[in-house]
């Protein structure tokens, strides 16, 4: 459905991540090597990235394939940040919400970003609109599943929940109520990044002190470079990479 992929380490130009390696986001745009759902990803792009002295992250997102775009090949060679969260979208229903619904999706420090479907979207997760306050629903970003993941996400960090948890939860109730959906979560405060297996492929590639990618799939051939499990839930730093089983949705609270 999409590919993503976050970065904390060393300031560096965002092409060095995103553009340049043989097998970067761009490409993956319109060639993935390991995308298990539909093939293509042009309904839409963003990047995140984070300035130094400065916690809300700046985002450049457009409608269209990310090859498409005249400027993002110049932005990223000149822009600088040591933390970044980008994908590529592969929409559900294409050109549902355009820009609104390309991640990363962002509230305060946060960015965020959902690879995967919510299955019988949206009849599936109604159950689960009880858990949002009603201003929350009527202020989502876009009218489509991510962005509805999002909101839940999002109100259980505003209530003072730690990202793993957050997410964790979030997966196992989404998982309940939508049975056979996909539910990659991505989500990064600049400092540390937060992740979730579950129908898709996610790998990381950490050099523990210095620096931490994680991405859908691998941008390069470099040995370091390990595939997380399925159902999996991954906390990492520039110190390295934690990873906890995601609990069963068969354990998780029971749906309205």
């Amino acid at each position: 459905m999409c590919r993503h992929l976050a970065f904390v380490g060393p300031e560096e130009p965002l092409g060095r991540l995103l553009v340049e390696p043989p097998h970067s986001l761009l490409r993956q745009s319109w060639a993935p090597r390991r995308q298990r759902y539909g093939t293509v990803n042009a309904d839409g792009f963003g990047v995140g990235w984070y300035a130094p002295d400065d916690p809300v992250p700046a985002r450049y997102r457009r409608a269209g394939p990310v090859w498409a775009d005249l400027s993002f090949a110049d932005l990223a060679r000149v822009v600088r940040s040591g933390a970044v969260l980008a994908a590529v979208r592969d929409a559900t229903l294409a050109g549902a919400d355009a820009e609104a619904a390309a991640a990363p999706f962002a509230d305060g420090r946060w960015l965020f970003s959902h690879n995967g479907a919510l299955t019988g979207w949206p009849h599936s997760a109604a159950p689960l609109v009880s858990e949002l306050p009603p201003a929350d629903l009527l202020s989502l970003q876009a009218s489509t599943d991510s962005a509805f993941v999002w909101a839940l996400v999002l109100h259980r960090l505003r209530q003072g929940e730690e990202p793993d948890r957050a997410l964790g939860d979030t997966v196992a109730r989404l998982a309940a109520a939508c049975p056979g959906s996909r539910l990659n979560l991505l989500l990064t405060d600049g400092t540390t990044i937060t992740a979730t297996t579950w129908g898709d492929t996610l790998w990381y590639r950490t050099e523990p002190g210095l620096r931490t990618v994680v991405a859908s799939e691998p941008y390069d051939d470099n040995p370091l470079w390990q595939e997380v499990p399925d159902r999996t839930l991954l906390t990492a730093t520039r110190a390295g990479v934690l990873l906890a089983t995601v609990e069963d949705p068969e354990a998780a609270s029971r749906i309205p």
